[in-house]
């Protein structure tokens, strides 16, 4: 136990997090002594970490086979997932398999069995089915957002793996929605149920704004001027609706990005990618950012249209006002419009006058070398203050893959600096340096 306890702080200390919220220590506990878990909490309250800690203190380094299988509803979940494991810096190796990309991608990278496999489960069901790897030492079976999994069409999926993993000894579900019914596929006879939904962590305003019949697009620009500062999302139901913000957004002249299941995964992983790192504040999306991926917290979200039911409601401002944060959501509505009955103590506010929208500094760049050349961030970072003559302040965020990695750097002198830097070694790899469109 003495050990475990080094490991998880050597953990946390390589996730720069001070220490576990009391829902992690609590998951911790009892996943770690119970066969079968249901934790549920609010979206942004660290479920992923909650899990992994138990799951890696329970990996046994001899075992050279798949030990642990984590099955989630989306791609960009999938990846989330594999990067903080590889973050962790446990030793112990991930991967992420996922519709959308080739599958003999994914069984290059599973040639050398990873101690946990993370994959959506049509996926993880193809494997399966041809027999892609070795499934005796799997043993625990996590089901993350296992709700959002079966709304979006994986319950065959989900109950041929279920029934082809003989071996499962330990079942962890997580979700952030209270009334959700467990299907009796999943085998649960005793679960232990944690939860945390429905109690005040964070302090959250909703705030409407009315607009008349042909104003709504100027409202929203409006209220984005109103607010300010501060990033955050323009969530819409319709992929019509994001084009038609977008477009609007483009005309004022307002840098964004746009992130829904109609666009390819490498658009929308870059999409996030310039929204993590400040070269977006703002992301016009569906449902499909309401939870499940990787963004920090957020100023704000507006509701362009509402959705129509109170669950995807709650998990879209799940995504401001997050753990013990504030946050504000603001709804825009028709004149004519009554709110659903799931709104309840929002204000009224009008907006006179607002300030003239500032697009943010940072521009995104992509660098053609990444982790499996052996390149840190570290040697990143190196290349761009000593060859690039940069200062601190004009270095952002990195992020770094398996095959390049993207960096946000001060637009000033973003030009230059490319022409500085192009064609430069990194390790032994030449790379090249673009801005990211």
């Amino acid at each position: 136990m003495l050990e475990n306890i080094k490991n998880q702080e050597e953990i946390l200390s390589k996730l720069g997090i001070a220490a576990l919220n009391p829902m992690q220590e609590a998951a911790y506990k009892v996943i770690s002594s119970n066969s079968e878990t249901i934790l549920l909490s609010p979206t942004g309250t660290g479920k992923t970490l909650a899990f992994l800690l138990p799951i890696i203190d329970s990996l046994n380094p001899n075992i050279k086979n798949i030990q642990a299988l984590i099955l989630v509803p989306s791609r960009e979940l999938a990846i989330q997932i594999e990067q903080v494991i590889r973050e962790m810096g446990s030793g112990y190796k991930a991967n992420a398999v996922y519709g959308g990309r080739s599958g003999s991608k994914d069984r290059i990278e599973i040639k050398h069995p990873p101690a946990i496999l993370i994959g959506t489960p049509g996926r993880v069901a193809d494997h399966l089915d041809r027999s892609v790897f070795e499934i005796k030492d799997i043993k625990t079976l996590v089901l993350d957002e296992f709700d959002k999994s079966l709304e979006v069409g994986f319950e065959e999926d989900m109950k041929f793996i279920i029934e082809t993993l003989t071996s499962i000894s330990k079942k962890v579900l997580t979700s952030a929605t209270q009334k959700v019914k467990i299907p009796t596929f999943v085998g649960l006879k005793s679960p232990k149920r944690l939860s945390y939904l429905g109690k005040k962590t964070s302090s959250l305003k909703i705030k409407t704004v009315v607009y008349s019949a042909q104003d709504k697009l100027i409202s929203l620009e409006k209220l984005l001027g109103y607010i300010g500062d501060g990033n955050g999302i323009i969530f819409c139901n319709l992929k019509d609706s994001i084009q038609t913000v977008s477009e609007f957004l483009y005309g004022r002249k307002i840098n964004h990005g746009c992130f829904s299941g109609d666009l390819e995964q490498l658009d929308r992983e870059r999409a996030l990618i310039k929204f993590r790192n400040g070269t977006h504040k703002i992301l016009v999306a569906t449902d499909l950012a309401a939870r499940g991926i990787d963004i920090s917290e957020l100023n704000f979200i507006i509701h362009y249209e509402l959705p129509p039911r109170l669950d995807e409601f709650v998990h879209r401002n799940g995504r401001t006002a997050r753990m013990h944060s504030d946050g504000t959501a603001y709804i825009l509505k028709w004149n004519k419009e009554d709110l659903p009955d799931f709104i309840e103590n929002d204000e009224e506010i009008k907006i006179d006058s607002a300030k003239k929208i500032k697009n943010s500094h940072w521009k995104t760049l992509h660098i053609s070398g990444g982790r499996k050349d052996k390149i840190s961030k570290g040697d990143i970072a190196g290349l761009f203050f000593k060859q690039g003559n940069i200062k601190k302040d004009e270095l952002g965020i990195i992020e770094l893959k398996q095959d390049c990695a993207y960096v946000a750097v001060s637009s000033s002198n973003v030009n230059a600096l490319i022409n500085l830097l192009n064609n430069s070694r990194l390790k032994k790899k030449k790379v090249r340096i673009s801005i990211l469109k």
